[in-house]
């Protein structure tokens, strides 16, 4: 009789390959989460979040004040707080899987709410700065004002979480896979405020390009996986107007990633500078007197455009003479990041 897990001429090969297909067969069941999908229950939650009135527009407003302190103290478990009770995933979400299912009123309603959400949250912040500016610019506000091809990530991978965590059946608490959101969205909201507030457009600008960058990668992430998990599309008979709403949609996602991905390269040469800079104070300067304090002390200035500094101020503490600069000039030379780079000594005087 012949064996079920004969799958070859040679018997001492069917072990392997029943190993090969139980292993392939785990594989598919884990990452599988078509059977898991709650179609009707998915489209008719999404379409119930995408309205902001009422409670949910007070919510809003009090976890973009919740985010504001946060910034504005420069405290990170403020600011993932507000994360937890922002309601900024109806509208982005919304607008991914209307335009993944061909739902044109969904879309509609997805843009005037999430053009409503945006000022809500801009002038709610905006109004905060004013009357309680900050002191001194925290980190966790300046890192919302330089975006990059990283945020487009965050941003997709995100989306991406909320939309399969959305799909699935039966209950994961919405304040859960929300903050996948408000993550991305929550701080460029109140950074966008507090540049309108100290009327410094640059930090406006970058963080309401941060913002839009995370915004459409969050809804074109929901696209993807609404697309994947091939949920039933709605007919019209204008099919090439919803063809072109798409193309146009692609197109300016693509747009806006050209930017991001510049900043990323800029982001990319800073980090090498600067990596280089610092083995050279360690293995060259740290050797003089003092050298620990000149190490510790030097500033590495980075400039992409212009020429790029290196500056040593011994304070009193050791005079370094010409010689000793020449050669510290001379052994720059040896970093190709920093051929260019002048390196300033301040003297005693």
């Amino acid at each position: 009789m012949e064996s079920k897990f004969d799958f070859s001429d040679n018997p001492q090969d069917a072990p392997k390959k029943q190993g090969l297909r139980f292993s392939l067969g785990y594989l598919v069941q884990l990452f599988d989460i078509s059977k898991d999908t709650d179609y009707a229950a998915t489209l008719d939650a999404v379409r119930q979040d995408i309205p902001f009135r009422g409670a949910t527009a007070w919510v809003l407003i009090c976890s973009i004040f919740i985010a504001c302190i946060g910034l504005n103290t420069d405290a990170t478990a403020v600011v993932i707080g507000a994360m937890l009770i922002a309601p900024l995933m109806g509208p982005v979400l919304g607008t991914g899987v209307g335009l993944a299912i061909n739902d044109l009123d969904m879309i509609k309603s997805a843009t005037q709410n999430f053009i409503v959400m945006v000022l809500l949250s801009a002038v709610t912040a905006t109004v905060f700065f004013l009357f309680f500016p900050l002191q001194q610019e925290s980190s966790e506000l300046l890192a919302r004002t330089r975006p990059d091809i990283r945020d487009v990530f965050i941003a997709f991978f995100g989306g991406a979480a909320l939309a399969i965590a959305r799909t699935k059946k039966g209950t994961i608490a919405s304040v859960i896979f929300g903050v996948a959101i408000a993550t991305a969205l929550m701080p460029p909201l109140c950074t966008i405020g507090y540049g309108i507030a100290v009327g410094n457009v640059g930090y406006t600008l970058g963080a309401l390009y941060l913002f839009f960058i995370n915004a459409t990668f969050i809804a074109f992430a929901s696209f993807v996986v609404v697309k994947l998990l091939r949920f039933p599309m709605i007919h019209y008979a204008d099919s090439k107007r919803r063809r072109f709403v798409v193309r146009v949609v692609s197109f300016f996602a693509v747009l806006v990633m050209i930017p991001a991905g510049i900043t990323f390269i800029y982001a990319l040469g800073e980090n090498a500078f600067r990596k280089q800079a610092n083995a050279y104070l360690d293995t060259h300067v740290s050797t003089l007197s003092y050298g620990d304090y000149l190490v510790s002390s030097a500033t590495i200035q980075y400039n992409r455009k212009a020429e790029s500094q290196l500056l040593i101020n011994p304070l009193g503490l050791v005079q370094i003479d010409s010689t000793r600069v020449r050669v510290l000039e001379q052994e720059l030379l040896a970093y190709d990041k920093l051929k260019d780079t002048e390196l300033i000594i301040f003297s005693k005087d």
